[in-house]
């Protein structure tokens, strides 16, 4: 693979503004208020690490950090969203904890929008377009209410799995007055003030609000930079690139051309170690113990077959693969495993690791 240049790639060749139906901007106040607050107190937060905080308050909110963004990847993300491997029920509540602590909303809200973000993605249903700009992709979207395509196409997608989940299910009813005020915010504070007797001041701004403005930004790049700067070598007629900082700041999100072409793979890549994909390294630790399995990943003869196909050339390999004239992918897009949408041809080049009876 080429190495990535920071500088922003055009567009795919065949994209084409959406239809612009009559739209009107409605500011969200509260998310526009609370993220002020948010990345106001994250400064502090900052302010106060660097001039008194205890070097165990440092270290208590950089475990904080990964374990948050753990929560978003290993769990909303690659277990709950994309269905790519499956998760015995401590290794749910684990990461049920972990994604909490990100306070990015409950598991259920998440995973739901992130699968029409998938099927419809840089579209006027997708909730975080990037072709409505960088700032808008990165956060904005939060700050107005979402266009009629959103709603409309949210209904079309089966949510079933996520509303079977008990795990899923509790968290949400009990989100708002038990897991992110307790979870998010108290507890990260008090253990610090407790235990080695650091000021609740400097616990709070530190280990909660500047945990929580970090892990909010570095998510977010996700749907920002890695979609507008970077190579397309898996499928050059989409926007989402492959972005190695983002993967090591996120422990492997970065890797989103790949992602978008197989969201399926719990890897969410085809390279990088375990410092450019941490996710990956733990996900291949549960599974050594056990509490992970049916792990799914592309083969390389899919792999190769795809990049051939649609990749924009900046992806190497020693050799080619000659796809038949019979060979064809659907350009459907599909939210990760189990979406109807999803070909009998890309089931057949799977391949699943740990895989058992449940």
């Amino acid at each position: 693979m080429s190495v990535q240049t920071m500088t922003k790639t055009e567009p795919p060749r065949d994209a084409k503004p959406d239809s612009q139906p009559q739209y009107r901007w409605k500011l969200i106040w509260r998310n526009i208020i609370l993220y002020l607050i948010m990345h106001i107190t994250g400064l502090y937060g900052l302010y106060l690490l660097v001039l008194y905080s205890q070097w165990k308050t440092i270290f208590w909110a950089w475990f904080l950090l990964v374990a948050a963004l753990q929560g978003v990847t290993a769990g909303t993300h690659r277990l709950w969203a994309h269905k790519a491997y499956k998760a015995k029920l401590p290794l749910k509540m684990l990461l049920c904890i972990f994604q909490t602590l990100s306070l990015q909303n409950h598991i259920y809200d998440w995973a739901t929008y992130h699968r029409v973000h998938h099927k419809y993605v840089d579209t006027d249903a997708d909730p975080h377009n990037s072709r409505r700009g960088f700032f808008f992709s990165h956060v904005g979207w939060l700050f107005i209410e979402p266009r009629p395509n959103v709603a409309e196409k949210y209904k079309s997608i089966d949510f079933s799995d996520l509303e079977a989940d008990p795990v899923v299910m509790i968290q949400k009813k009990y989100y708002h007055v038990f897991f992110a005020p307790v979870i998010g915010f108290l507890l990260p504070a008090v253990i610090p003030w407790y235990f080695w007797n650091e000021s609740f001041e400097t616990a709070f701004f530190v280990s909660t609000m500047l945990r929580y403005a970090m892990c909010t930004n570095i998510t977010f790049l996700v749907n920002s930079w890695a979609h507008i700067f970077g190579s397309r070598p898996y499928d050059k007629n989409i926007y989402p690139t492959e972005s190695p900082t983002v993967a090591v700041l996120t422990g492997g999100e970065g890797w989103h051309n790949y992602h978008h072409t197989f969201p399926w793979d719990y890897k969410t890549g085809e390279f990088g170690k375990y410092r450019s994909n941490l996710t990956t390294g733990f996900l291949d630790l549960m599974a050594a113990i056990g509490w992970a399995y049916d792990l799914k990943t592309a083969s390389e003869e899919m792999i190769m077959k795809r990049v051939n196909r649609t990749g924009d050339g900046s992806r190497k390999f020693d050799k080619l693969f000659n796809p038949s004239a019979d060979d064809h992918h659907g350009d459907d897009l599909v939210w990760g495993w189990g979406d109807k949408d999803m070909t009998q041809e890309d089931f057949s080049f799977v391949k699943i690791r740990n895989q058992k009876d449940d």
